[in-house]
């Protein structure tokens, strides 16, 4: 594959990058392999360079493409898949397309972690500023849906309506014990409750989009909320 590929693109090489995510993504993407690069192949292609710890903006490039062609396989303990229902929650699915997602070291700037800044009206312009509502409301708009605008993340107590903790729904948490430097507030995607911990998808947590584990000895749920028009349906 010696040409950029990105949504549109069509012909062989598409093919058999296709053949080359079905391979080597676990469990495997099931792209069809048709030659043409669509929605689900970019998310495929995401999920890839998320896994293998290279730069995820869906398009395949070098380095995209020569992981490929080495054959490698996602590292250990990478976000392989996630089995959800994301009819009745889209936001869901567009957050797990951004998994990976982190801040850069140094001086420069994620360029996507500025655009999720940019759906709030705070508009920060580093991706050290606490991030984590803004990637809720990103989420959501592009899910074309209005959050809170807010980079405060107990703004979400006052938005949708108020809903059971179930997959998909916006959670604001609070740390029973947080450290000075913190305000020990948090909001996510709910995804799921063993008893002993609960795991939210969202940004900003180990300065990424990742599914984290919270413990209930040290973190307590303090509010789920649901988008009205979704409710309603």
């Amino acid at each position: 594959m010696a040409s950029t590929l990105r949504i549109g693109s069509h012909g062989h090489e598409v093919a058999r990058m296709q053949e080359l995510l079905n391979k080597h993504l676990h469990p495997s993407a099931a792209l069809k392999v048709d030659g043409f690069f669509g929605p689900r192949t970019e998310a495929a292609v995401r999920r890839y360079q998320a896994s293998v710890g290279i730069g995820i903006d869906g398009i395949v490039g070098l380095h995209t493409t020569g992981a490929l062609e080495q054959g490698l396989e996602p590292k250990e303990g990478a976000h392989k898949s996630i089995a959800i229902d994301f009819t009745r929650a889209p936001w869901v699915g567009i957050a797990v397309r951004e998994i990976g997602q982190a801040q850069f070291r140094g001086e420069r700037q994620n360029p996507r972690i500025l655009q999720y800044h940019a759906s709030t009206t705070l508009r920060a312009t580093t991706d050290e500023t606490a991030w984590c509502s803004s990637f809720v409301n990103w989420c959501l708009h592009e899910a074309g849906i209005e959050g809170t605008r807010s980079a405060q993340a107990t703004s979400w107590l006052h938005w949708g309506a108020i809903c059971c903790p179930r997959v998909g729904s916006i959670t604001v948490i609070r740390e029973l014990d947080p450290p000075p430097s913190r305000s020990g507030y948090h909001v996510g995607i709910w995804i799921e409750d063993n008893g002993h911990h609960f795991k939210l998808l969202g940004g900003n947590q180990s300065k990424m989009v990742k599914i984290s584990s919270y413990p209930r000895a040290g973190w307590r749920p303090i509010g789920h909320r649901w988008p009205i028009e979704q409710e309603e349906k």
